[in-house]
């Protein structure tokens, strides 16, 4: 998966077409960064999992579809659809998918 575009062209895309999912494996997709933000959306397929790690950026997730856990700081968080997390910079944490699981993570400075 790639770029879609940069933050000097404006554009509008159906998230829904660029899920995609693969047996226990995670594709993510940048769709727009500039020296500030980051947009870019995960994928992982059931049963996928994401070791715990910390980021240098503040970060949100925004569930889309499916569902798994994120565990941040030590604290489990339910992820399904609609659900909004806010992770601020160095904060560990990891992630299960339980069924296929998009969402989309923004990292900002």
């Amino acid at each position: 998966m790639a770029t879609i575009t940069t933050p000097d062209v404006p554009f509008d895309t159906e998230l829904s077409d660029l899920i995609e999912y693969r047996d226990r494996a995670v594709l993510s997709q940048v769709i727009v960064k500039d020296d500030v933000s980051q947009h870019t959306l995960f994928c992982l397929g059931k049963d996928t999992d994401i070791e715990e790690h910390t980021a240098t950026r503040n970060a949100s997730v925004t569930v889309i579809e499916g569902t798994g856990t994120l565990t941040l700081n030590g604290k489990p968080i339910a992820l399904k659809p609609g659900v909004f997390v806010f992770m601020p910079a160095n904060a560990p944490h990891a992630l299960v998918a339980s069924e296929n699981l998009t969402f989309l993570l923004t990292l900002t400075a």
